[in-house]
């Protein structure tokens, strides 16, 4: 949940609150902003090839993220952090294998060689918000994605292991040194789920695996070395794996988008809510005896689905989920 925006669209007056912290000042939002020189059609074209995109911003642009009072420093978001954190454990080095920790025992973990994640920070910045809403109109995705940010703080010598995700991702690096290897995943296109190299996959994810994954990165794997003000799209279902080179400080706006499966499943569940009898428990399913009975019953739901589905219009369901 977002803080209450504060001045016109594409504009704030009001950087930052938290605690007794307040920074103000006007700027420009979205995603033409951390796009810049490149514009919003070159965007698309390597968005719709999953392809990445880095940008060596100059000392002045995006100075109104980059000089947001809590990230400043480590030592700045830690004692203003209101929330958990979660420390990524050293077997992996990753989210798939981490603890939550208070503010107060996260540095020390840090210092032992772990990485920290900050979830959810728009929470405590509106202007973070606004940035995040306005890249997510600027990519025409759903009203219903699901659109965040995080920090990720990374000791020296460490970083991520191989993973990839269901989200499209932007990084902007503010402070350090982190070197990205992206690869484009040949396993399978359009993810809908986050997996890292040498775990199991979740079983819907293994229902839909083109080729074995991977145990290791191709050699072919494109590098991408972020210093600050460096900002990197990062296509989603992309393996990609990182390394600091001294302590680093990044920002990251991720979007988790929904799919067309998404949103025909969401109109049809609505649409069926409204039948009392596609409402009715479903008896019988589990039992050898009654299980004839429950097909057939089954059945004749289907079939009225079938004969209705011819009606519905893409229109229609996109008018539901996404009103003009």
């Amino acid at each position: 949940m977002c803080p209450t925006k504060i001045g016109k669209k594409g504009h704030t007056t009001q950087l930052y609150t938290l605690g007794v912290v307040s920074y103000h000042f006007r700027m420009k939002t979205g995603l033409a902003a951390l796009i810049s020189p490149h514009t919003l059609n070159t965007f698309l074209e390597l968005y719709s090839t999953n392809t990445p995109l880095l940008v060596k911003h100059p000392a002045a642009s995006l100075r109104a993220l980059r000089e947001l009072p809590f990230l400043a420093s480590l030592p700045d978001l830690l004692s203003s952090w209101p929330h958990t954190i979660q420390a990524h454990l050293p077997d992996l080095r990753d989210e798939a294998s981490s603890v939550d920790t208070t503010a107060r025992d996260a540095r020390k973990l840090f210092e032992n060689g772990m990485g920290l994640l900050f979830n959810e920070v728009h929470t405590v910045s509106p202007v973070l918000c606004e940035w995040l809403e306005e890249i997510k109109q600027d990519l025409g995705v759903s009203a219903l994605t699901y659109s965040r940010c995080m920090v990720y703080a990374t000791p020296d010598g460490r970083g991520t292991a191989p993973h990839f995700d269901q989200n499209i991702n932007f990084v902007l690096q503010l402070q350090g040194t982190k070197t990205w290897k992206v690869a484009p995943n040949s396993q399978v296109l359009n993810p809908m789920s986050r997996h890292t190299m040498g775990q199991p996959a979740d079983p819907e994810l293994s229902g839909y695996l083109e080729a074995p994954l991977p145990s290791e990165l191709p050699e072919t794997a494109s590098s991408y070395e972020l210093t600050p003000g460096s900002l990197l799209f990062v296509p989603r279902g992309c393996w990609h794996q990182t390394l600091a080179s001294g302590e680093a400080l990044s920002l990251n706006f991720t979007f988790s988008a929904p799919t067309w499966i998404d949103l025909f499943t969401a109109a049809i569940r609505s649409r069926l809510a409204l039948s009392p009898q596609w409402r009715q428990t479903a008896d019988g399913v589990s039992s050898p005896e009654r299980r004839p009975a429950a097909q057939t019953q089954f059945d004749s739901l289907l079939q009225e689905l079938v004969a209705d589905l011819p009606f519905w219009k893409a229109a229609d369901i996109l008018d539901a989920t996404d009103p003009q």
